[in-house]
């Protein structure tokens, strides 16, 4: 950066990204070079970025997965009771397994976020086994690469093969990188679009703000000069990274808590699990006193 006098820095690119611009800021303190303007536009299949709903190229790949996935149903149209259990990616993140399920129609997703135990594998196999009882003979399972390090693929594809011998036989399939999709999605093109330009509106507007005519350079050191552009609902927000680290799983290199989880009972509902969904956030009832005024002031008015 000093060698090519960079002023300002734009990083697209998943968690590795995020954590690349943490420690860019942590070593302004050593190095002022590092004191420019950085903001993060997240680009990652996975949609692990904490603060941001959604990240460039996610939507592509829940194309690719939905697409998949209604080609591997289709192929069992000519035999009867069939179920199929599919890999998908994302680190530690369920978000392709559970909404791509939710999209293609799937009887179960496992994720890590969730845990999960032998139980409710048993409870699947038996409304599974109770579904091959009706007109709607096939099976859609999803699992995310890292939802369990004992129940692997391998291990729920066996315990389906027995469970249901007789009723109906599995077949399982690890989509691997053919799930990221080729062409970006009518979505990813217009949100890279726009959330680039913001950024670089960011920049520009940084860079002139924090430009020293005494020393003729770039000199940018708070914390709101290395920002994260993120989608939050409908508005596009630049958030200080410094304040997304209290929200992050490192470990794990997911956000501490995920909007998309609130979507995992329609699963089950249109799987046709007993269950209920409720999508209302917990308050309480206030009692409202309307401040009347007192006689004397309203005569007084009249």
């Amino acid at each position: 950066m000093r060698k090519y006098n960079i002023n300002a820095l734009l990083v697209i690119g998943g968690f590795e990204a995020f954590l690349g611009i943490m420690e860019l800021l942590a070593a302004r303190g050593t190095y002022e070079e590092l004191c420019v303007p950085m903001v993060m536009v997240p680009a990652t299949v996975s949609n692990n970025v904490p603060g941001s709903d959604l990240s460039i190229g996610a939507d592509t790949a829940l194309n690719a997965i939905t697409v998949t996935c209604d080609r591997i149903k289709q192929s069992a149209s000519g035999t009867k009771h069939r179920v199929f259990i599919i890999e998908t990616m994302g680190g530690y993140c369920g978000y392709l397994a559970s909404v791509g399920g939710l999209a293609s129609g799937a009887d179960a997703a496992y994720i890590f976020e969730e845990p999960f135990d032998i139980k409710d594998l048993q409870s699947n196999v038996e409304h599974l086994t109770e579904k091959m009882k009706t007109s709607i003979q096939r099976g859609l399972i999803l699992r995310n690469e890292n939802s369990n390090e004992n129940y692997t693929t391998d291990f729920i594809y066996q315990l389906y093969s027995e469970e249901g011998k007789g009723v109906f036989d599995c077949r399982k399939n690890v989509l691997g990188h053919m799930q990221q999709g080729g062409a970006p999605s009518p979505f990813d093109r217009n949100f890279g679009t726009k959330i680039a330009a913001k950024a670089m509106q960011w920049i520009s507007r940084k860079l002139n703000e924090s430009y020293r005519q005494d020393e003729g350079r770039v000199f940018a050191n708070t914390e709101d000069s290395a920002c994260l552009l993120g989608m939050r609902r409908r508005a596009l927000l630049f958030q200080p990274v410094v304040q997304l680290r209290d929200e992050t799983d490192f470990v794990h290199r997911i956000p501490k808590e995920q909007w998309w989880l609130k979507l995992r009972p329609l699963m089950k509902i249109l799987a046709k699990y007993k269950t209920s969904y409720d999508v209302s956030d917990s308050g309480q009832l206030e009692h409202v006193v309307l401040n009347r005024p007192k006689e004397s002031e309203a005569m007084a008015a009249i």
